[in-house]
């Protein structure tokens, strides 16, 4: 008796079934259409909980003009208006440029003159403010030379920096030391108006606390700088010490500052130099 060899079948693949095109097309257009709503919805939430951030990034969105590229105001200013505010732009500009030896830093400048244009842009009681270090936005307050140049010294320190963190009496203590404000430092000399008599605050936070409460703070801290770049060349030594910490070497290793004298005690004199 001969068997028969067993005759194997091929196996039928089930043809994939696509979705009809509409109904692929219709499933990407939901898609897209849900990604520009969260979109939507995450701008118009900064804008309402971070205005100031809306505003740098879109000056004309929230009424302001373009007097120059970088430089933006009110509108309906008139002509001399318009000339001081280029006029202290290009004062605060250069005394960065000359304290730093160039510009790193290209901010926008938005510039108030009404308390109704700060409040719209996101601005509160301060004359100035830096937004992020990467823009600086004026109040009618602060539409001068001394208080452009400090918060443009804040954008030009970051720049420069490149993502390298220093203390914060560090960052105001220089910004006063560029602006030259008179306030808080005399023109020549020990320049100090206040001695440190404190440990001065090292995070944002507690420096906003602590300067809402006793301005006097700037003063300090600009003491503090001051008579460090005293003992260490001066500007340039403070440019070297920028350069030195954006290529690495931490905050505390470059610079020694002298703990605050007890209270009725005279200070110790200018900061150690260089470790």
């Amino acid at each position: 008796m001969t068997r028969r060899p067993k005759t194997r079948r091929p196996k039928t693949r089930q043809p994939k079934t696509r979705l009809p095109m509409s109904r692929r097309r219709r499933r990407w257009w939901i898609a897209g259409v849900a990604a520009t709503a969260l979109l939507a919805a995450a701008v118009a939430l900064t804008a309402i909980a971070f205005p100031s951030v809306a505003a740098i990034t879109c000056p004309g969105c929230y009424g302001l003009e373009r007097i120059r590229p970088g430089l933006y105001a009110e509108p309906g200013l008139s002509q001399e208006r318009r000339r001081h505010v280029v006029a202290v732009a290009d004062q605060a500009g250069e005394r960065v440029r000359a304290f730093f030896g160039g510009r790193a830093g290209s901010p926008d400048v938005l510039v108030c003159l009404s308390e109704d244009c700060y409040r719209r842009i996101g601005g509160g009681r301060e004359r100035g403010i830096a937004v992020l270090n990467r823009s600086v936005m004026l109040s009618p307050r602060g539409v001068d030379p001394v208080i452009a140049s400090h918060e443009l010294a804040h954008v030009e320190l970051h720049a420069r920096l490149a993502g390298a963190d220093v203390p914060q009496w560090f960052d105001e203590g220089l910004a006063v030391l560029v602006s030259g404000d008179p306030r808080y430092l005399a023109p020549d000399g020990d320049r100090c108006l206040a001695e440190p008599r404190r440990p001065l605050p090292v995070t944002l936070g507690a420096w906003l606390r602590g300067a809402s409460a006793d301005a006097r703070l700037y003063a300090e801290a600009a003491c503090q700088v001051s008579r460090w770049a005293a003992a260490n060349g001066g500007e340039a030594g403070l440019r070297t010490l920028v350069a030195r910490l954006s290529a690495g070497r931490p905050f505390d290793t470059l610079v020694t500052v002298a703990s605050p004298p007890p209270a009725g005690q005279a200070p110790s004199g200018p900061h150690p130099p260089y470790r």
